[in-house]
């Protein structure tokens, strides 16, 4: 990310919690835990089971702001299941079944509470599916940004980081529970509907435009987007053969153009510097100024609001290796994803005629920086451990945790320094990780060094290291 500032309530609850009758064959389950105890956002995702895939059927009528949606989520249980959470903030839920049987389901806050006809045994793969409907919610974070559900000047933008994604689709919204999708969005006609991976099909009939996206690899949910409005949309390839499919409003177009015509360029350089592209297409998607405080990493098509700067390109295209492919195990270790991608932008600049990554690092150090509002934010808090929920998008996070890397180059030069890099970016590809398998991967790969003063200092030291 790169921010600008940054029904059935009651007694049906009840009734989960009642052992199972005799007659429908005796007590083996429990329910799944809801939340998954994250640090920062502790309701967030749900015990006992591991989604493999969504399938989200949507229809949306901007002129009502109306979403229409069925969500097929095929998942494994991970422990014996008599009732499971998923999560989903606002919407009314018409029906919800399980392998084809009506469930019975409750509702209490986020929290959508469902119990299949049958226990579901640990290690089944089962699908659940929900009917819904209604008026997506704009959700606020503890930082005071807006997430959710967006609503813009032609359609709506979809957003998640961290919470959003419950606005507009139930499921197991917590980042260690990656997955792939399939989203298949109707609009009406003359509109277009953009979301993540590949578009496999584009129909018109009636009135209305069928738009049916598919994302192969694994993906969290935070960082699944839909974009429905008025764009001016380009389909290329890289040098490489790579797809590139950009989806541009039209009053952003000219601005955009040079910007994004750099994409193939960004995209060699960074594989280069970090490793095979782990997806199987790239691009963008550029909305109005208006339409969101901040850009994201939407996987394999970053959005941006208004046209970006060529560093802030390169920052969200490299959270395509930092962030959506070695994904955080918890909101805890967001320094990964964002002093990675900060690093990315320290790296272009040296590599393009600008300052090195150490003259960066100095003048942050030194408190000369424009790359900062304040120089003393950057020591508010170390980076592996943020200061509380409205906090994990603050600069100590992105720049201080560019620093860390910095240090670590510096430690091990340069040619240790990618190897570690590109190693790390292969050994968690499409998984999850935390600063902790983070520290002890560097360990490993330079047995020879000692990192403790970096680690106690720079990664999880309070105040601003004595030396640079």
């Amino acid at each position: 990310m790169s921010r600008s500032a940054r029904l059935v309530p009651g007694a049906a609850l009840l009734v989960l919690a009642l052992p199972l009758s005799a007659c429908d064959g005796g007590v083996h389950g429990v329910p799944g835990g809801s939340g998954v105890r994250d640090p920062y956002f502790p309701k967030s995702g749900n015990g006992g089971y591991d989604v493999t895939h969504y399938g989200l059927t949507l229809s949306y009528d901007p002129a009502r702001r109306h979403l229409s949606g069925t969500a097929v989520i095929t998942a494994r249980a991970t422990e014996d299941l008599s009732a499971f959470d998923l999560d989903l903030k606002g919407l009314d839920v018409e029906k919800v079944t399980v392998e084809g049987r009506d469930a019975r389901f409750a509702r209490a806050g986020q929290e959508l509470t469902v119990r299949p006809h049958d226990d579901l045994d640990k290690g089944e793969t089962f699908a659940a599916t929900v009917r819904y409907s209604g008026t997506p919610e704009t959700i606020t974070d503890p930082d005071g940004s807006e997430e959710g559900w967006l609503r813009t000047a032609d359609g709506a933008l979809a957003l998640g980081q961290p919470t959003g994604s419950m606005a507009w689709f139930p499921g197991n919204h917590h980042p260690s529970d990656k997955a792939s999708y399939d989203i298949t969005v109707t609009v009406p006609k003359g509109l277009q509907a953009v979301s993540n991976g590949q578009l496999t099909r584009e129909t018109t009939t009636g009135g209305r435009t069928v738009f049916a996206w598919h994302e192969a690899e694994p993906m969290a949910s935070y960082l699944a987007t839909v974009a429905i409005g008025h764009y001016t949309v380009k389909r290329t390839t890289t040098g490489k053969g790579l797809p590139v499919y950009e989806a541009v409003d039209p009053t952003q177009e000219g601005a955009s153009r040079a910007v994004l015509a750099k994409i193939p360029e960004i995209m060699e350089w960074a594989g280069y510097n970090f490793g095979p592209y782990p997806f199987s297409s790239t691009g963008a998607i550029v909305d109005r100024p208006e339409d969101a405080d901040y850009a994201l990493e939407t996987q394999t098509r970053p959005v941006f609001p208004g046209a970006p700067d060529t560093e802030t390109l390169v920052h969200e295209l490299a959270h395509q290796w930092f962030g959506d492919s070695v994904t955080p195990r918890s909101w805890r270790d967001m320094w990964l994803n964002e002093g990675f991608a900060t690093y990315a932008e320290w790296l272009w600049r040296e590599d393009h005629g600008g300052d090195s990554a150490q003259r960066t690092f100095t003048k942050l150090y030194d408190g000369t920086s424009d790359d900062v509002d304040d120089p003393d934010e950057i020591w508010a808090f170390p980076p592996a451990k943020p200061s509380g929920a409205a906090h994990i998008s603050d600069p100590p996070v992105y720049q201080r945790g560019a620093m860390v890397l910095h240090k670590i180059r510096q430690k091990v030069g340069d040619d240790t320094f990618y190897d570690i890099v590109q190693g790390w970016t292969a050994a968690h590809r499409h998984g999850n990780a935390d600063t902790a398998d983070f520290t002890a991967y560097v360990e490993k790969r330079a047995p020879d060094q000692d990192f403790d003063a970096i680690w106690s200092d720079w990664l999880y030291g309070e105040g601003k290291p004595a030396h640079p």
